[in-house]
């Protein structure tokens, strides 16, 4: 129960400093740019609906990033934990660095952060699309770290990163509101934010651990 207790303490120190960090990043970046394309979506569907006031709004947007940071926070620390990994800065921002590129990086070659107004696949389709390739490249970066001299763990680890791709995400053919240079800024905005978040979870949870270790689990 104490390591119990220290996990979640470290996943709450890191996930909060982390997802306040990208909060901050995300008003000066991409918060503007759902300004703007809320305002093409509004001109293109002539509608007159105002949307919440600034200040509300960006509260729930810190409390979302927060709780979404400790959220990440507790699964990639417990992940870290069940693979018995002594996590020290180094390693945490690797670890931060793996979990963004499983998370958001691969699936947005597929499905890339879109703002409001554009055009996309049913909202069921892209999640399970979503879901099924960050499994995938999850299991097949844990193949290929952990292949050695097995080439048959290498091609296995090979073979599901490329499985999500081979199937396809879902799009749609419908027209979108917004400028294809201003769902182009979202995306790089977005993914760029997202990284410092994963990087700076990961090596605020090294840090951390550094001074009081996470548990490992006892081998039977």
């Amino acid at each position: 129960m104490h390591a119990f207790r220290r996990l979640i303490g470290v996943s709450l120190i890191a996930g909060t400093l982390s997802g306040l960090i990208w909060f901050g990043l995300q008003y000066v970046t991409v918060i503007p740019l759902i300004e703007a394309a809320e305002k093409y979506e509004a001109a293109a569907s002539h509608d007159d609906e105002t949307h919440a006031a600034p200040l509300g709004r960006n509260s729930l947007t810190a409390l979302t990033t927060v709780l979404t940071g400790i959220g990440f926070a507790s699964l990639l620390f417990g992940v870290a934990s069940l693979a018995g990994e002594r996590l020290q800065v180094k390693s945490g921002a690797l670890w931060g660095v793996a979990a963004f590129v499983c998370v958001s990086a691969v699936p947005s070659l597929g499905l890339p952060p879109q703002p409001p107004g554009s055009a996309v696949a049913d909202l069921a389709s892209r999640q399970m699309w979503w879901f099924g390739t960050v499994l995938a490249t999850a299991v097949g970066l844990y193949c290929i770290a952990r292949s050695g001299r097995r080439p048959a763990r290498l091609l296995a680890g090979i073979a599901c990163l490329l499985l999500p791709h081979w199937i396809g995400a879902p799009v749609t053919f419908e027209p979108g509101m917004v400028p294809a240079t201003l769902v182009r800024q979202f995306e790089i905005a977005s993914l760029a934010t997202t990284a410092v978040f994963w990087l700076t979870l990961g090596t605020v949870g090294g840090f951390l651990n550094c001074r009081r270790p996470l548990p490992r689990p006892k081998k039977p």
